[in-house]
């Protein structure tokens, strides 16, 4: 079900996924926020706590910083909009995640560079050999391009599994369907990675 949040729309989670138990203490922080109705307060402990994890998301499924830190910003500004919709099936970040995911795929949609490359984000090291970081993006690149492989709702459970540390239930939050279906994405999106990289050596 969708309903429509500051002139956007947002898939509201469906009320028959599983409880995921107490809120983190970071998540705790945000809905008592929400209880005294402070958005804003609410808004601003969502990018404190889950801003760096969206940005990571968002640059993994578009490939651009420029475009990541849009999206995360866009991502932030709908669930401001969007709070009602939370019914706490699942935590926040799951929640946050699926408006994201949902918000990236639009854009793809929309943008004029449809080719847009898929890259992972490592964390920078300082003072690393440049032999090190020229091998550390060889197997980013190389990562990439088996990613491209598989089918984006695959790519991105496997990368909300993976790169957003979501739990299986949380995942299923995220994409709006089963537990079970989201661990059946996960697993054949990991047996089609390990196809082309054996194929590819």
């Amino acid at each position: 079900m969708a309903e429509s949040a500051g002139g956007l729309t947002v898939q509201k989670i469906p009320s028959t996924a599983s409880t995921t138990g107490p809120p983190s203490l970071e998540d705790k922080e945000i809905l008592e926020a929400l209880g005294r109705d402070d958005r804003c307060a609410a808004t601003t402990l969502c990018a404190r706590h889950h801003g760096a994890a969206i940005g990571r998301l968002c640059m993994a499924l578009l490939g651009s910083q420029a475009e990541a830190d849009d999206l995360t910003q866009e991502t932030l500004m709908v669930a401001h909009d969007a709070f009602d919709s939370y019914r706490a099936e699942g935590s926040l970040k799951a929640w946050l995640f699926g408006i994201a995911r949902r918000r990236c795929a639009r854009h793809l949609e929309r943008s004029s560079h449809r080719q847009a490359k898929l890259r992972l984000v490592f964390p920078h090291e300082t003072g690393a050999e440049a032999e090190e970081l020229l091998e550390r993006r060889r197997r980013a690149e190389h990562a990439r391009k088996a990613l491209e492989e598989l089918r984006p709702s695959d790519r991105e459970a496997l990368l909300l599994r993976y790169l957003g540390e979501l739990s299986y239930r949380d995942l299923g939050v995220a994409c709006a369907i089963e537990e079970t279906a989201a661990r059946q994405r996960v697993s054949r999106a990991l047996a089609r990675l390990r196809e082309v990289l054996k194929t590819e050596g």
